[in-house]
């Protein structure tokens, strides 16, 4: 079901919903360039959130684009188990809900 391939097709959805499209485009665009977060720290927080989220395009796209903003393999390593971390906490927090 996942394969990298199937990015070619994005094409086809934004023709199909133009305006959309282009808000999201802008939106990301504007979202993960340089500003008062550098980029290597914008594609950081992006992994963490597709590595939570579980994301496999994320994954590839934010790995490469963190690669290239300099992240080194430890920043990987460690954004891995900072989202492990805040997943892990997530489902002991909502315990809370469980008990009395």
């Amino acid at each position: 079901m996942y394969d990298m391939d199937q990015l070619k097709k994005l094409g086809s959805l934004g023709k199909n919903a133009p305006a959309a499209m282009k808000a999201f485009q802008a939106l990301d665009a504007a979202a993960l360039g340089d500003g008062a977060i550098p980029k290597k720290y914008k594609e950081l927080i992006a992994l963490g959130i597709a590595l939570t989220t579980q994301c496999p395009y994320c994954l590839e796209i934010h790995k490469d684009h963190a690669v290239k903003a300099g992240a080194t393999q430890e920043e990987l390593a460690e954004v891995t188990f900072i989202a492990a971390a805040l997943r892990a906490g997530a489902a002991v927090v909502h315990g809370t809900h469980l008990v009395d």
